[in-house]
């Protein structure tokens, strides 16, 4: 039988039930080290979430997260069979760096207000059209609800994608944390929301320009 080997149950759980509420058939990556555990996940909105917890395990496997949770929430040390054909995401590279920190309030704040707005419009339509459930989501979550300017680059831009996640899965504590903080953090292509209880990360996706093959015979 394989082990879990997690001896931060109740981070674990405390990750793996809001996950399980956001997305009931999502599975978990665990990622082991020997001295901790790193959680992946993939959120609906195409959102990586991860948070470390203690362990004394080894290894690399992807579980479904409902069938991990119930086996803590039964103080078994009983590993879900793997699932490992079912990650089908990349993960950001090691390293990065901190651009810039903000206030757990302001978080808060965002993320109330994008809910604010998705309740108003859902009421009352845009303009007195209604506007279908999915379209409204989906502009919500990519506005774009800070941008962080640099000495060393381009300003980096923070989704609401990014603070729906770090909101919904508690990563500012309880309440969102008074005086709580949250770091914009950035390596490769991504983009990362850093606060107390797990980091949110989002992968940018340059647009590619396609110019036509003239002398290719099928166009």
């Amino acid at each position: 039988m394989a082990v879990h080997g997690l001896e931060g149950v109740a981070d674990a759980g405390a990750f793996l039930a809001r996950l399980t509420r956001l997305d009931p058939g999502a599975v978990v990556r665990l990622r082991s080290s020997g001295t901790r555990t790193v959680l992946w996940a993939m959120l609906p909105w195409k959102v990586l979430v991860t948070r470390a917890v203690a362990s004394s395990a080894t290894g690399d496997v992807t579980v479904r997260a409902a069938e991990l949770l119930g086996s803590l929430a039964h103080g078994s040390d009983e590993l879900p069979a793997a699932r490992d054909e079912m990650w089908r995401w990349p993960l950001p590279p090691a390293g990065g760096h901190v651009v810039e920190t903000v206030a757990g309030a302001e978080v808060t704040r965002l993320a109330e207000a994008a809910a604010g707005t998705l309740r108003q419009v859902r009421d009352g339509g845009l303009s007195g059209r209604a506007v279908g459930q999915r379209v409204l989501r989906d502009a919500l979550l990519d506005h774009v609800a800070l941008v962080v300017t640099r000495e060393d680059g381009p300003p980096v831009e923070v989704s609401q994608r990014l603070v729906q996640a770090v909101s919904r899965m508690g990563f500012l504590g309880s309440g969102g944390a008074e005086g709580a903080a949250a770091r914009v953090c950035v390596t490769g292509q991504w983009v990362g929301l850093s606060a107390p209880y797990g980091v949110a990360w989002l992968q940018i996706v340059k647009d590619l320009a396609v110019s036509p093959l003239r002398n290719h015979p099928n166009g």
